[in-house]
């Protein structure tokens, strides 16, 4: 290519024409500069659902490994349990003990207990007539002075004594062939089979937490634990990354935020992930901070950018990886 070669003359003219000219190239030049981009730069992430036992213990089973996919409801883990299995079979036997105590109550007293209070009665009724009896030969002898006062009084206590203990032996057969027993025990007795109730349902959510599953389909991220090793309570053994838990992060120059809203569809793309994945803008950050260095981009560097989020769409999260930088086009 031939250099351009200006020849200037010292007519007015010319040099006003000369220096239009000399605008124009420089113009054309700064024209034909790199363009700006339309895409953003950005990288996959993922949110991990880390599982965990609120109880401590030792890991006796591991059901998974790094790199499974597992459904929701698969088994993970399970810590041993020997000392909440025997609560859950010691609160279990409460409840039944209760449940008895309680049925007893509601029902009438057996019909050989029924035949012996009947037979007290009998026996008090067969006391009082022979102490009445007594009573009336006393009053004869003392009226006709045979006997003292003392002897009349003794005789009409005994007679008193009687028709009590037969009024105490008619109550307790009435309320021996009741068909319940009194109001306040029997709702006594239902709190108690509710209680019991209530640790057996504590118990059993005990050991189920010693047993965990997965709450979602998911990829298994990684195991953080071995067999036979002591998993402190709350720890996390495995970690987990469902699809709906990809996301994109990516940084919006300043002058561009205000074309960015919540919801607005956008375009992914990642080496090796074939056709663009598409997505929605999720989160924008309320601040503003440097170009993260991870960004390689002289245009954007020492300038204000915005972080934003993006979910990609239902089924395409999987082509992305965590870490896997990301071209984003909004559209």
């Amino acid at each position: 290519m031939r250099p351009l070669t200006l020849t200037l003359s010292p007519g007015t003219g010319e040099r006003a024409w000369v220096r239009g000219l000399v605008g124009l190239l420089l113009f054309a030049l700064a024209a034909c500069g790199d363009p700006v981009p339309d895409t953003l730069q950005g990288y996959a992430e993922g949110e991990y659902v880390r599982v965990a036992s609120p109880f401590a213990g030792q890991l006796q089973r591991l059901a998974v490994k790094r790199g499974d996919h597992v459904k929701a409801g698969d088994p993970l883990f399970a810590l041993e349990q020997a000392k909440e299995a025997a609560e859950r079979r010691e609160a279990a036997d409460r409840v039944a003990r209760a449940e008895a105590q309680l049925d007893n109550l509601r029902k009438a007293k057996r019909p050989p207990e029924i035949e012996a209070l009947r037979a007290e009665l009998e026996q008090a009724e067969a006391d009082l007539k022979l102490a009445e009896a007594n009573l009336k030969r006393q009053e004869q002898l003392f009226g006709e002075n045979f006997i003292s006062r003392e002897r009349l009084d003794d005789a009409r206590t005994q007679a008193t004594r009687a028709r009590a203990r037969v009024d105490e032996a008619r109550a307790q057969l009435a309320t021996a062939t009741l068909p319940v027993a009194r109001a306040d025990e029997i709702r006594a007795a239902d709190a108690e089979v509710a209680a019991a109730r209530a640790a057996l349902a504590q118990a059993s959510w005990r050991v189920e937490q010693k047993a965990q599953r997965a709450p979602q389909d998911a990829l298994v991220q990684d195991t953080l634990f071995v067999l036979g090793e002591w998993v402190p309570a709350g720890a996390p053994v495995v970690s987990l990354l469902p699809p709906g838990n990809i996301k994109v992060r990516f940084f919006v120059p300043e002058q561009r935020l205000g074309t960015v809203r919540i919801g607005q569809p956008l375009q992914m793309t990642c080496d090796g992930c074939g056709d663009p994945v598409p997505g929605t803008v999720s989160y924008i950050a309320p601040q503003a901070e440097f170009t993260p260095p991870v960004i390689y981009s002289r245009e954007r560097r020492e300038k204000l950018v915005f972080l934003v989020e993006a979910r990609p769409a239902a089924g395409q999260a999987t082509k992305l990886h965590p870490g896997q930088p990301v071209e984003v086009l909004l559209k």
